[in-house]
């Protein structure tokens, strides 16, 4: 099924994803950094903020056309794997949410001061933006979500394609 969000045929979606990604795992590399004291801890703190905060920026971003491709899929067995990518999505977002909420002047209160539970949520956020992945990758490389069938794609390659 080609995208419904797409420009000039190329889908939206897997544009914009790479982003809040690649922010995201950055942000929580730049947190074992801090806690590993290598170089200047401050730095390595102030990097994950902003790198966490884009992330949750370029996830909400990226969820738009997401959410557009999900209304598309007419297929039960697609669509349950599609609503469980969704719900990743959306359960690592609002973590990644809170630990940024957690590093604030106004959510570090809440706890005594101590980094260790933002660190921890964004390594979980991290693990569960793995899984929505892996189920991302079944979405479009096996069932062709989001994805126009090639002219010169065999006929039995084509015929797998539901959606």
């Amino acid at each position: 099924m080609a995208s419904k969000a797409s420009i000039l045929g190329h889908p939206v979606h897997p544009m914009l994803l790479p982003f809040p990604l690649a922010l995201w795992v950055f942000s929580f590399i730049a947190d074992v950094i801090y806690l590993l004291g290598i170089g200047d801890g401050y730095i390595w703190l102030v990097v994950a903020k902003y790198t966490l905060a884009g992330g949750i920026i370029g996830g909400v971003l990226a969820a738009v056309p997401g959410f557009i491709d999900w209304l598309a899929i007419k297929s039960p067995e697609i669509k349950k794997i599609a609503n469980w990518h969704a719900r990743l999505n959306v359960i690592a977002l609002l973590i990644f949410a809170v630990s940024l909420y957690l590093r604030t002047k106004y959510g570090r209160p809440m706890v005594d001061g101590s980094l260790n539970i933002p660190i921890l949520l964004s390594g979980i956020g991290v693990l569960l933006i793995s899984v929505s992945g892996w189920l991302g990758g079944s979405l479009a490389y096996e069932h062709g979500v989001g994805v126009k069938p090639q002219h010169d794609s065999p006929e039995e390659e084509t015929a797998k394609v539901r959606y």
